[in-house]
């Protein structure tokens, strides 16, 4: 089963602490984190701002953008005042039981969210899910407890499948490389990687999602789109991405789709806006198809669409609400010049749907496959 992150963030907040805890007696106030312009103590600070400002907007669904919160550490439980014979350590080991604390808070935010849940966050859809959060969550504790290492002298290496969690979630378009940890160092600005220029500037990407009348168009991640491929052979195994399927979802062309943004991932070209997106019912939550491009924009601006449906939700106008406002959204792109697709010459349900919105037929041939070839233009 597809994970949702409650566990790995327990584990990233474990990984952490077990690594500060033999230093609580250094100086964290005055000694540098890493390549920050941050101390120890206001890397430490700053990792619970973001592990309770994650929990509360998670937990309240929160849309706004200034919905965030600020802790200062100074002064935990009435601590001694700096400069007593033991304040460090005693305010260093407080701020690792509010590190456990918070990410504490987090999991739960993430195992008592329903699966539909989003919350406001700008990199770079205006919003996560509780996959997101789990993923920034985590990367926040696996990032700056690194920079602390650095900046304390200490060697750290955190669980592969943490930074695997992290990778496949909100760092959609970086192509992994052999070492996940050093893949995801990279990935931030913070290491190099052999045949990959150093980066100075990064972001992360959380998925992103279309709303029409009936649906939500939910953005797969690679994550997802790899439990979706493992049954692409087999239509009666393989995962449902996360997802709450009708009977008899996903269909075939679903699973394999899924297939192929694994590929572009691996390639490092996949680009989230020009990948595959799930086909959910807003009324229920339930998840009836696919959707998509084959890849990115051409040189010309054109893209490849394709769709899919599970047999029971056909019939009902979903394919073609879904492709309306995929190519809405995609011809309104500088990049994006015409959008195309190819159909069996005997599939009449799929020439229907393509022809409602908007596709003409672009020849009377058939191509090298024996398909009949499709476009609309912006």
């Amino acid at each position: 089963m597809l994970s949702m992150g409650g566990n790995e963030v327990d584990e990233a907040v474990a990984s952490a602490v077990a690594l500060l805890r033999p230093v609580v007696d250094r100086d964290w106030a005055d000694t540098n984190a890493g390549g920050l312009d941050w101390s120890c103590r206001q890397t430490a600070e700053h990792i619970v701002t973001d592990l309770v400002t994650y929990a509360a907007r998670l937990a309240g669904r929160t849309q706004s953008p200034y919905a965030r919160l600020n802790i200062t550490l100074g002064s935990v439980g009435g601590l001694a005042p700096a400069g007593n014979e033991g304040a460090d350590t005693r305010v260093n080991e407080g701020i690792l039981d509010v590190i456990t604390a918070t990410g504490a808070l987090l999991t739960a935010a993430i195992r008592t969210a329903p699966r539909d849940a989003r919350a406001f966050h700008p990199a770079p859809f205006r919003s996560a899910n509780r996959e997101g959060f789990a993923a920034m969550g985590i990367a926040e504790v696996l990032l700056h407890a690194h920079d602390m290492a650095e900046g304390l002298g200490l060697p750290y290496e955190p669980p592969a499948h943490l930074a695997e969690f992290v990778l496949t979630r909100i760092f959609p378009e970086v192509r992994p490389g052999p070492d996940r940890w050093q893949t995801l160092l990279w990935a931030t600005g913070r290491a190099d990687l052999p045949g990959r220029a150093r980066l100075t500037g990064w972001t992360w990407s959380n998925n992103l999602v279309l709303d029409t009348d009936r649906l939500r168009l939910e953005g797969v991640t690679p994550a997802a789109a790899a439990d979706l491929s493992s049954g692409a052979a087999d239509l009666s195994s393989g995962g449902t991405g996360g997802f709450d399927w009708i009977e008899d979802g996903p269909f075939h062309g679903t699973r394999e789709a899924a297939g192929m943004l694994i590929k572009s991932y691996e390639a490092g070209v996949h680009r989230p806006e020009f990948g595959m997106y799930i086909l959910v019912r807003r009324e229920d939550d339930r998840a009836v198809g696919g959707v998509g491009f084959h890849g990115a924009p051409d040189e010309e601006g054109k893209a490849e669409v394709g769709y899919d449906l599970a047999e029971p939700a056909r019939g009902n106008g979903y394919a073609t609400e879904a492709l309306r406002a995929l190519a809405e959204r995609a011809l309104a792109r500088d990049d994006v010049r015409s959008l195309f697709a190819t159909i069996e010459p005997s599939n009449a349900p799929s020439q229907a749907v393509i022809a409602r919105a908007g596709f003409v037929r672009v020849s009377e041939e058939l191509d090298a496959e024996g398909l009949q070839a499709y476009e609309l233009r912006g």
